[in-house]
């Protein structure tokens, strides 16, 4: 191609880079580059190159500039009438998506961009093809991922917000010798869970597992102004396992006038033996209760999520020995991490 010369006045290059400067649009400013380059008699290849677009994208900008002037530099796609994808389709698509297809009538389950396209036409009288459906979805940061399953709490709305309000005051009023923590015991399968993973095109990962399972069980404490776990193991989730927690965490805090233990309602957290505990020898730890099955209020809740992600999803281990070894690194490791972020809020 030959060189592309414009004839224009340099008042429309000061033009140009005035509107360069005050643009928010990234396509007009990468045309309005494509013009002022091609005033410094470069080659389409050239500045191709230099933009990181191609020569067909240079020379029909010039084109549309020689043709037009300025005005042509600007999107015509304005002409095509109505947005379709505006805040307010795009925020009935957001209501939408939290909504399940059977609340239209429809047997499926889970949504399709059709069906998505289907439900918001007769919703909103907007019909757009599937792949738009894609951009709109993109736009509202919508993701395809796996529910997660949930069981409903048997208290009332009231009294559980109570409960949990209760609980935050108790940890926003801590005095002075006083101690609160998060308390939860996580099994530790032989058999991997099975989680999502990258894999080449036309290929699927295999995840060898042992055949028959074995188990082993951590009881963990999460102190949530240090950020520092406290585990221990066991062969049983039982009182005997949690009740080694608690004398770990009164080995670990001595001079604690209270520890404040937040957990679940699991049986082992109230048996006889845990109850005689607390009254003779382990007579400084106190027992906070949750509402039943608010497991997104047990802050170490999150913290055996990595744990799975990290140790125990997809893994190869042939035995439980070598897994628990992975696990107590994962642990020693998650408080190296939460010392240092601990000491740089002390410092800051």
């Amino acid at each position: 191609m030959p060189r592309m010369v414009s004839g224009k006045r340099p008042t429309v290059k000061t033009a140009l880079r005035r509107m360069l400067k005050k643009t928010n649009d990234k396509r007009l400013a990468i045309r309005i580059r494509i013009v002022l380059m091609s005033f410094g008699h470069q080659t389409s290849s050239l500045i191709a190159q230099v933009i990181g677009c191609s020569d067909t994208t240079v020379r029909r900008v010039m084109v549309r500039f020689l043709s037009d002037g300025i005005t042509g530099l600007h999107d015509r796609r304005e002409d095509n009438g109505d947005l379709k994808l505006d805040e307010s389709y795009l925020g009935r698509l957001k209501e939408l998506v939290d909504q399940s297809p059977r609340d239209f009538g429809y047997l499926r389950p889970t949504w399709t961009r059709e069906l998505l396209v289907k439900v918001m036409a007769s919703q909103t009288g907007v019909r757009i093809h599937p792949a738009t459906m894609s951009r709109a979805l993109k736009k509202i940061k919508a993701r395809r991922g796996r529910p997660r399953p949930t069981v409903g709490c048997p208290w009332s709305k009231w009294a559980k917000t109570r409960r949990i309000n209760k609980l935050n005051r108790l940890r926003a009023s801590l005095k002075p010798g006083e101690i609160l923590v998060y308390e939860d015991e996580v099994d530790i399968h032989l058999n991997p869970k099975i989680g999502l993973d990258w894999m080449n095109c036309g290929t699927q990962k295999e995840v060898l597992t042992p055949g028959q399972n074995r188990k082993q069980y951590l009881a963990g404490a999460l102190n949530p102004d240090t950020g520092e776990l406290i585990v221990v193991e066991g062969d049983k989730k039982n009182s005997d396992l949690f009740l080694k927690l608690l004398e770990k965490l009164k080995r670990k805090y001595p001079d604690a006038k209270k520890i404040h233990v937040i957990l679940d309602n699991y049986r082992i957290h109230s048996s006889k033996i845990v109850n005689a505990a607390l009254e003779h020898h382990l007579s400084n730890i106190s027992l906070e209760f949750l509402p039943p099955y608010c497991p997104s209020e047990n802050r170490i809740e999150r913290v055996w999520k990595d744990l799975h992600d990290q140790v125990t999803r997809n893994h190869r281990h042939a035995n439980l020995q070598d897994l628990m070894k992975d696990v107590t690194s994962f642990v020693k490791r998650y408080n190296r991490t939460a010392k240092k972020k601990y000491q740089l809020q002390l410092a800051a």
